[in-house]
């Protein structure tokens, strides 16, 4: 078997490479994050994002108020009356928050 530094390096490169490129690729899918708000959000936040006042937030300008990584915390941890969606992968959470930002 060859064992050559050479070797060595092109399998240790395509294991790296293998390794990151899932994470590498994935993009945040608005179109995504539509449907998980549509699952999860329109209970209390409404299907127009208008929320109820007094009650619910609206979202319809959320990403003016919040950075991108305030709204992110805000999914995953909850806050006042919105409960954590920590059954939410991170990736659905990236989705969501995009679409919100829009």
């Amino acid at each position: 078997m060859d064992t050559s530094p050479k070797l060595i390096l092109t399998v240790a490169l395509a294991l790296s490479a293998s390794t990151l490129a899932p994470t590498a690729w994935c993009k945040d899918d608005p179109a995504a994050g539509a449907k998980l708000y549509s699952a999860n959000c329109t209970a209390c936040h409404g299907a127009d994002r208008a929320g109820m006042p007094g009650a619910f937030p609206a979202l319809t300008d959320i990403g003016k108020r919040l950075k991108p990584a305030q709204i992110k915390d805000k999914i995953r941890n909850g806050g006042g009356l919105m409960p954590p969606f920590s059954q939410l992968s991170q990736q659905e959470i990236d989705d969501l928050a995009s679409y919100l930002a829009k």
